[in-house]
């Protein structure tokens, strides 16, 4: 009986850690694309060309990547937890023909090393943007632009807030530069 019991507690063990992985792949936030129109002024806000290395978190179907490297050349990341959205992503970038210049990748963006970007851009949840934010200021490197569609990122004030009207919704798009270390928490 005392046999049995040793796989049947590791069992349960290992069930339990497969779990608690699959949970903390959850997206937590939904997937809602973000109007081409904003896209447009998220990128020409932030200033974008052929030298910039665009990461976007949680780039759902890859339109801000693309169209960045379409229009301006920018080569790009697009990281999303959800390997559905990644898939569709990288059916997008065939379709876009700039396969050469973007890659989508499916990961926990907490756990990405994102420091060799010099365009942020984010559509995420204020709670997600105030997490995630330590981790801008602190693996960015000073001058990086950091764009997020509609959400800002609580006492660090932006440069530019831009309200976009569209017939059908209000938009509003946030820039911030990463300042030198300590500036901002």
């Amino acid at each position: 009986m005392r046999l049995r019991a040793v796989p049947v507690f590791l069992l349960i063990v290992l069930l339990a850690g497969v779990t608690a992985s699959t949970a903390q792949q959850r997206p937590e936030v939904p997937y809602v694309p973000t109007d081409d129109r904003v896209v447009a002024e998220m990128l020409a806000v932030a200033n974008v060309g052929k030298d910039d290395v665009l990461y976007d978190l949680g780039s759902g179907d890859g339109r801000i990547v693309i169209t960045a490297a379409k229009k301006f050349g920018t080569r790009g990341v697009g990281v999303d937890i959800d390997p559905e959205r990644v898939k569709e992503a990288n059916e997008n970038a065939v379709k876009a023909g700039v396969t050469d210049k973007v890659r989508f990748v499916q990961q926990d963006l907490f756990q990405t090393d994102f420091r060799e970007a010099t365009v942020v851009t984010l559509y995420l949840l204020p709670s997600v943007n105030m997490r995630l934010r330590p981790k801008l200021l602190s693996d960015l490197k000073p001058g990086t632009r950091v764009v997020s569609h509609n959400y800002d990122m609580g006492d660090w004030t932006p440069l530019k807030t831009i309200v976009i009207t569209l017939p059908e919704d209000t938009h509003t798009v946030y820039y911030w530069i990463v300042p030198p270390p300590g500036t901002v928490r």
